[in-house]
């Protein structure tokens, strides 16, 4: 594996207050990207390509693959290892193919979010959030799809910290309806299973079939990844909680589909890309920023007022204590001091940084806001 070089060194540092719109950091649009030529290649890169067995995480020891049957291997063994940060290397794009990084394995719900929105792209498995991340701005793929929150467990706040440490935009949003399945190796039935592996959310969203199972739950990193342990591994005991996709990538069988407790369980993701989308005005677009502010009675009601007073629906607000200044020490007369978090507001908001509504609200915002940045401005996904 050669790697000569691989680096896009973006672009200036923005300040804490600026002058002007911060849209993702960048404050002049005339600043040239500062980045190395790539080289290079990475062997056996497809959209098939999986991650090291959850057995290979937990014990630091390789599957035995002759203990699988042979019709259960035919594609494991040659599926190559997903990316990790210290694997990154360049493939050329011809531009024939949108290639998308997520995290998990193929047969992943996030990379059914990938599929959803580009149908005939070229996946990216990766190890971590953030490697998502970094194969877009090392140029390993154009896109990286991210779930950011979800009907049934709420904000995934690890990645709203990742969008504020990263230089990505905000280019798009899928929202993904969870079909759960119980899958076991082929003449396996749900009364021989002994336990059931998932994603930790997973299995807690199925937990009424699961208790009805009495199984025992083992937790792993996603649901694909436990689908390929059952299948890799022969486990005749263990049935996995994933996709009805992962069944068919592992041959694993459906032992009973819509397991989840809820009937609809509803994942919001993001689609991040390197260079923002230009705002237009003819269809329904989203806005996402972060901002913050100074501490004082009334100071979030009037952030959100100047969207009220122009009549801008929002629909989402989060707030994530900042993790380089958690504290504010704010020196009160009446009460001595005191100390308070400081807070980073996550807003999405329905308008289009076209519209004037969305620019004078931004620009209002902007007048007592001590940091400001547009994360992105999006067409909204209507469609389950």
């Amino acid at each position: 594996m050669a790697l000569e070089c691989v680096a896009v060194l973006g672009w200036g540092d923005s300040g804490s207050r600026a002058s002007g719109l911060v849209f993702n950091g960048v404050r002049n649009s005339n600043r040239t990207p500062r980045k190395c030529v790539c080289r290079g290649g990475f062997s056996g890169l497809s959209g098939d390509s999986v991650i090291k067995s959850a057995d290979n995480q937990n014990t630091g020891k390789s599957s035995n693959v002759n203990d699988v049957p042979g019709k259960l291997c035919k594609d494991l063994i040659s599926l190559p290892k997903p990316l990790t940060v210290a694997d990154f290397t360049v493939t050329p794009n011809d531009g024939t193919k949108v290639r998308i990084s997520f995290k998990g394995l193929p047969g992943s719900f996030s990379e059914d979010a990938a599929l959803k929105a580009y149908p005939k792209c070229e996946t990216v498995p990766c190890d971590e959030f953030e490697d998502t991340f970094k194969a877009v701005e090392l140029w390993l793929a154009d896109k990286a799809v991210l779930p950011i929150e979800n009907s049934s467990s709420g904000s995934i706040h690890r990645n709203y910290d990742l969008l504020l440490r990263h230089r990505l935009h905000i280019v798009g949003e899928v929202q993904l309806a969870a079909n759960f399945c119980l899958l076991a190796l082929p003449g396996i039935k749900a009364d021989q299973l002994k336990r059931v592996l998932s994603h930790p959310q997973a299995l807690a969203s199925s937990d009424i079939v699961l208790t009805q199972l009495g199984v025992a739950r083992e937790n792993v990193d996603d649901t694909a990844s436990a689908a390929q342990y059952v299948a890799s591994n022969g486990l005749r005991d263990a049935g996995a909680v994933a996709s009805a996709r992962a069944a068919e990538i592992y041959g694993l069988n459906i032992l009973a589909d819509r397991i989840q407790d809820e009937p609809d369980i509803i994942t919001r993701f993001l689609v991040l890309a390197r260079d923002p989308i230009i705002p237009r005005t003819d269809k329904l677009f989203k806005t996402s920023i972060v901002f913050t502010l100074d501490e004082g009675p009334g100071v979030l009601f009037k952030a959100l007022a100047v969207f009220a007073l122009r009549e801008i629906n929002l629909t989402k607000i989060e707030s994530r204590p900042q993790r380089k200044r958690p504290l504010r020490v704010v020196d009160d007369s009446n009460t001595g001091t005191a100390k308070y978090f400081d807070y980073l507001f996550y807003i999405d908001f329905e308008a289009s940084m076209a519209d004037p509504r969305a620019q004078n609200a931004l620009g209002h915002l902007q007048e007592f806001a001590t940091f400001l940045r547009v994360l992105g401005c999006y067409p909204m996904d209507a469609t389950l």
